[in-house]
């Protein structure tokens, strides 16, 4: 991922990392979160691994249509409430291994524009067909 000509400086302008949040169930099953690997491998220092919870289990988005996929997430994230007052002004940047719709990065980022951050732009390892 750093190999990639423009993750350098998206990384250097972000203040944090912020993996996407993987649901209790899911990190049981999986027994890590590849988000977070990704985040920490990319800049340790940066990840902010609690910042955003997983309020919920939800259908992995992959199963889904693309309609049901907004639906799915709804009210699956939110802001740490004791780590809510650093995402204010900041430039964060979500962290996830695939994305196919966009949907649970563009909802991720709604949360943490509501909570007061000034930018947020994400990086991919991989871009599946939608």
């Amino acid at each position: 991922m750093q190999s990639t000509p423009w993750v350098a400086d998206a990384l250097s302008q972000a203040n944090g990392l912020v993996p996407i949040p993987l649901s209790q169930q899911r990190l049981a099953e999986r027994g890590f979160n590849q988000s977070l690997m990704l985040a920490l491998h990319l800049s340790a220092s940066k990840t902010q691994a609690h910042l955003l919870l997983r309020m919920r289990h939800t259908v992995a988005q992959s199963a889904l249509h693309r309609t049901e996929r907004l639906h799915n997430l709804t009210g699956a994230f939110a802001v740490a409430p004791l780590l809510a007052h650093t995402v204010r002004a900041q430039h964060l940047l979500l962290i996830d291994d695939v994305m196919t719709s966009g949907a649970t990065l563009n909802l991720a980022a709604q949360v943490l524009k509501q909570a007061g951050a000034a930018r947020v732009s994400a990086l991919v390892l991989a871009r599946t067909p939608s």
